[in-house]
């Protein structure tokens, strides 16, 4: 028998698939490209492609028959990756603290997304207390482990999530998308040092100055190879800063950064253009619209956190994000169709 989703909802869906294969498919080319004209190392951003792409795939499938199960267990599994890091162990801090601790609060911000995707799933008003509080409760352990900036992202996207039923879908992507653009920008601003001096004392105190460097590093080679950029993997053989630190991982700790330096501006481009993908499945998904802008909360929560650290590097970070988007655009199969942009 022929799916009973009405065939304009199916052409939108159809859309919004195909767009994200052509991002990502031009992601990993653009990378393979890079490589071959520098000599750098594509497989990492091989690997973060691949991990959105089965996240995503994983996602949808889950979502369609476990709507409220799937984002509760994966909120429970994001939580668990996130005690179980290896720098968030009480006690002091042995190594810099730049890279780890990027991904222990992305994890607990996906997770605070997931919890909150499944409470608006949830029909029981006690199932969908219960999982609001387990969100809150991410919040919680997120300072418990020491990440401030969990912490601060959890408790966003647990009251964007509370105020998602109140406003409309296309405006509020479209507020998120601009949150994730001033974050972008400040960090430009910083590294290239535009603000008033107090301000950027001040910022600079709060990112470290070392972050700040890395990033000043990375602009210089953007500015040297603005086309191309000077390959993936390499910024750590030619970043100055990380020469004379040994405390690093050879990462710039942001993303836009990191993607101008190795991949030249068509990189920053791609890079934006995954996350307008995600906010446009958003957009069309069938799911209800609280679902839609918690998921988009969440992501442009990671995409925040994204621009001053590192998280991008780990891979269960990068599945976690397409599993959230995959799990936020899959349509439950028990549920009637919805109108997008409700």
């Amino acid at each position: 028998m022929a799916s009973a989703e009405p065939v304009p909802a199916y052409g939108r869906r159809t859309v919004s698939d195909v767009a994200g294969v052509i991002v990502l498919g031009v992601c990993a080319t653009w990378s393979l490209i890079t490589a071959s004209v520098h000599g750098g190392r594509p497989e990492g951003v091989l690997l973060a492609v691949l991990a959105v792409a089965a996240g995503y795939a994983s996602g949808r499938m889950c979502g369609s028959f476990l709507p409220v199960a799937a984002p509760a267990a994966g909120a429970l599994a994001g939580l668990g990756l996130a005690i179980a890091a290896p720098n968030t162990a009480p006690g002091p801090q042995v190594i810099s603290p730049l890279g780890q601790t990027g991904s222990t609060a992305a994890l607990l911000t996906l997770s605070a997304g997931a919890a909150c995707c499944a409470a608006w799933a949830a029909r029981p008003p006690a199932l969908r207390l219960g999982l609001r509080l387990l969100a809150a409760g991410i919040g919680v352990a997120s300072a418990f482990l020491g990440s401030t900036a969990g912490c601060v992202a959890c408790a966003g996207v647990l009251l964007c999530s509370l105020a998602a039923d109140r406003m409309r879908r296309g405006p509020g992507l479209a507020g998120l998308a601009a949150a994730a653009g001033l974050v972008t920008g400040a960090t430009w601003a910083v590294a290239e040092n535009v603000l008033p001096n107090g301000l950027t004392s001040s910022l600079e105190g709060q990112l470290t100055q070392q972050r700040v460097q890395l990033w000043r590093d990375a602009l210089d080679l953007a500015h040297r190879e603005p086309e191309l950029g000077v390959g993936p993997g390499r910024f750590a053989e030619l970043s100055p800063t990380i020469t004379q630190s040994p405390t690093t991982d050879g990462k710039p700790y942001s993303a836009p950064f990191q993607q101008a330096a190795e991949q030249g501006l068509v990189g920053v481009v791609l890079l934006a253009a995954v996350f307008g993908w995600v906010l446009y499945a958003l957009w069309r998904t069938p799911r209800q619209t609280p679902v839609a802008l918690t998921a988009g909360a969440a992501l442009t929560a990671l995409a925040a956190i994204a621009a001053v650290g590192n998280a991008l590097s780990f891979p269960t970070v990068t599945a976690g994000a397409g599993l959230l988007a995959g799990l936020a655009t899959a349509r439950p199969l028990a549920e009637g169709p919805d109108v997008p942009g409700r």
